[in-house]
């Protein structure tokens, strides 16, 4: 199956502490996942619920990937473990590809980082008889790991029956979970603004929520667009938000409706200098220092950074001044 040749057995922290609601506890008072995106999480009361399952919907050039590597990361960043389930590209392209946008996977491949290649394979056997001997080898050591498939989109054209469909999305949806949050990318093929595609209403509809990222080739400061479709037991934000790429700090969305205007064609040097010192003053960790610093040297839109470096200090919980 392509499966990495060891699996690290070294406990990690839950992230932030979470834990399944039982007893007395309800789902308000269950520690969420930090989703690792810049501004996400404040659409969502926090993260995600511990061992949902999320679907991320979108067209090609949307983020997908780009959206996943940051939920990954996130989790190595706090003592996790990740497992990259890929269907199409093998893990060499997807670190290679990640290093574009300025994140080094390799470091942490085969440590905290594992993959499994399944191009090719018969799901319907994978999904049914190999996939629940390794979840259960992994659960079996209780250690927090967040989970990608990248695309998903294979296993649903693996069969045309519905019936079998929803059986294999199922199983694979109840598995995977067990061992901790599960993020599935889906590839989307209508066009921005029509309705979505009945081949991806099967997987929204078995998931625990679901994100819509859209591409609108229009030009300006935020062409995409992200729409929370579902979130369950989350009061969840229901508008469209703007989002943008950044290089070394990823997809970075537009929570607010506040924009901060800055003239066309100014340099934007001393706004990028103005907020690392700030970060450093602040004793913000290492990586959000270097993310800062990728981020300056590769922005290259005619607007202003500034409330995109605000929704990361906020999103890292670092105060600046009024």
């Amino acid at each position: 199956m392509g499966i990495v040749r060891r699996i690290s057995t070294q406990r990690s922290r839950l992230p932030m502490q979470a834990h399944a609601a039982r007893g007395g506890e309800t789902m308000a008072t269950v520690q969420k996942v930090p989703s690792g995106i810049p501004g996400m999480d404040d659409l969502i009361e926090g993260g995600f619920y511990p061992k949902s399952t999320i679907v991320l919907l979108g067209s090609s050039g949307t983020g997908k990937s780009t959206f996943a590597v940051q939920f990954l990361v996130e989790g190595i960043e706090r003592d996790e473990q990740a497992l990259y389930v890929t269907l199409e590209e093998p893990p060499e392209q997807i670190m290679r590809e990640a290093e574009l946008m300025g994140f080094d996977l390799r470091k942490h491949y085969e440590k905290s980082l594992f993959f499994i290649h399944l191009k090719g394979r018969n799901f319907k056997k994978m999904i049914e008889e190999q996939l629940p001997q390794l979840v259960k080898a992994r659960a079996d050591y209780n250690i927090a790991t967040r989970v990608v498939i990248d695309p998903m989109t294979p296993v649903i054209w693996a069969t045309q029956e519905k019936l079998e469909q929803r059986e294999l999305i199922g199983k694979l949806f109840y598995t995977l979970k067990d061992l901790g949050v599960v993020l599935c990318t889906v590839e989307e093929h209508s066009r921005p603004g029509e309705t979505i595609g009945e081949d991806v209403l099967l997987p929204i509809y078995l998931s625990d929520g679901a994100v819509h990222l859209e591409y609108y080739p229009i030009g300006g400061a935020f062409n995409r667009t992200l729409k929370i479709i579902k979130m369950r037991g989350v009061h969840h934000g229901e508008g469209v938000y703007p989002y943008l790429f950044a290089r070394g700090v990823g997809i970075v969305v537009r929570a607010s409706p506040v924009v901060i205007p800055e003239a066309q064609g100014r340099s934007h040097t001393k706004t990028f200098e103005e907020a690392i010192k700030t970060a450093e003053a602040l004793k913000a960790p290492p990586r959000i220092l270097e993310r800062l610093r990728a981020m300056e040297k590769s922005w290259d839109y005619d607007y202003s950074p500034e409330e995109a470096l605000q929704i990361i200090f906020n999103s890292y919980g670092l105060k600046r001044g009024a």
